[in-house]
């Protein structure tokens, strides 16, 4: 709207400045895409052809992550060069542009929409040409890369993950339980190679059933390459084909073959379990650590808050991963009764029901709305509606200090009588209030809980 609008016109001054310099002209037809938690994307024409400028809106917004855009943009270039199916990098921002940090690509064909790519004819195509991406991203000349990208040390990322821990408040259990898999089951490092750190659908461009671009290279860095290929195998990211576990595609089996006769390394299973545990246990902080942003003042965007709360997704996985070491007699199913909505509708209105209305009016001026605003609004009523939920069904089930710590100190553990029970009730509750529809809960109620015939 009016914000927006402004916006643009900021934009388009300064994107035209950087263009110039490139031998382009000034741009056209400026809208930004949806989507982008963390850095902003827009779409334009110039001289006929399509570009898109990623962004930062300011250098202050860059401090506290390991490269800028410079470094980013190099990276892409390298790849592109070696004929990975990136983007084409044609210029990058200054500070005398005003209008923060970022560079300009020439948009690819496609759609990033998970939804929309999983429902492309052949699934197995897209995950070979995923894999052979994957193999030839690993296979890049270090030399040819920035110095500035750095090799992780695998300890130094598990206390990194413990200590953000500490900053989230130290009291959820399941991540705790996380935490200590990975402190005992540490590997010995591998020769590293470049991981693009963010390889999953969402980040993954297709049209017509093929492969046309890998998108987002702000998280690469050297390292395992197990821990690019488990990352886009965490359930989060298959999205409603809970049933692929590769990238939402296909079969692990398939997925590390094409990988391997592409020229990756051998996927050992033991190196790509450690992975899947960590980074789901990092994107179950890197969840939370969205509400300090948004407490703090630092980025009041509203996907921030609703963001925090996909937390309860990675419990949800995170239990159902570590369970499968729990012994035998400590995995019982168990009774479970689903949320129901209480049936008290006299008096005024009640929180649910004004929080309803808010929603139901939001809906009827979805039309009147366009571009990021839009996008804005389906998150606005994603929030209200964990809200709702949340007023009326969270028990303080899924938050204990105490419980958390003794499993950091492995004084509890999945040995221990009634903790698997007490973790699968909190995580159950947790996920039907902030994402009831997301597809790892009905595997979970199925695994874990009585028929409802039983239970009566």
């Amino acid at each position: 709207m009016g914000g927006e609008s402004d916006m643009t016109e900021t934009l388009a001054a300064g994107l035209a400045r950087a263009l110039k310099r490139a031998g382009l002209e000034p741009p056209k037809g400026l809208s930004r895409l949806t989507g982008g938690a963390t850095m902003e994307s827009w779409r334009f024409e110039s001289g006929g052809e399509g570009f898109v400028l990623r962004r930062a809106p300011s250098l202050e917004f860059m401090a506290e992550r390991p490269f800028g855009h410079d470094v980013e943009a190099a990276i892409i270039r390298a790849a592109h060069t070696a004929r990975v199916t990136a983007p084409e990098v044609v210029a990058e921002l200054r500070p005398e542009d005003g209008i923060g940090s970022g560079f300009v690509m020439r948009a690819l064909p496609g759609t990033p929409d998970p939804k929309a790519i999983l429902a492309m004819d052949d699934p197995d195509k897209l995950l070979r040409e995923a894999a052979r991406d994957l193999a030839q991203i690993h296979a890049l000349d270090r030399t040819a890369l920035p110095v500035e990208v750095s090799a992780m040390d695998y300890r130094e990322a598990v206390d990194d993950l413990r200590a953000r821990f500490e900053e989230a408040g130290g009291d959820r259990p399941v991540i705790a339980l996380g935490l200590k898999w990975l402190a005992d089951n540490l590997l010995e490092p591998v020769e590293p190679v470049l991981n693009h750190g963010d390889f999953r659908l969402g980040n993954l461009l297709a049209e017509d059933g093929r492969l046309t671009g890998v998108l987002d290279w702000e998280l690469a860095h050297f390292g395992d390459p197990h821990e690019d290929l488990a990352f886009g195998c965490m359930p989060v990211w298959r999205f409603a084909r809970y049933d692929r576990p590769a990238l939402g595609l296909g079969s692990l089996e398939d997925y590390f073959a094409a990988y391997e006769e592409a020229g990756g390394r051998p996927v050992d299973r033991a190196r790509f379990r450690f992975w899947l545990v960590y980074r789901t246990v990092w994107w179950a902080l890197g969840c939370l650590r969205n509400a300090r942003i948004w407490r703090s003042g630092e980025d009041r965007m509203l996907e921030r808050v609703v963001i925090s709360r996909r937390a309860s997704e990675q419990e949800l996985d995170l239990l159902l991963l570590l369970e499968e070491e729990a012994p035998e007699e400590r995995l019982a199913k168990q009774k479970w009764w689903p949320i129901a909505t209480p049936d008290d509708d006299t008096g005024d209105a009640s929180r649910e029901e004004l929080l309803t209305a808010i929603a139901e009016w939001l809906a009827t001026i979805k039309d009147q709305v366009r571009g990021h605003d839009r996008f804005q609004l389906a998150v606005a009523r994603n929030a209200i509606a964990i809200a709702t939920r949340d007023e009326i069904h969270l028990p303080d089930l899924h938050c204990n200090r105490r419980l958390a710590q003794d499993i950091l100190r492995g004084e509890t553990t999945l040995e221990t009588p009634g903790l698997v029970g007490r973790l699968r009730q909190g995580a159950l509750e947790k996920i039907t209030v902030d994402s009831p529809k997301y597809p790892a809960l009905a595997h979970a109620l199925e695994k874990w809980t009585l028929p409802k015939e039983e239970t009566d």
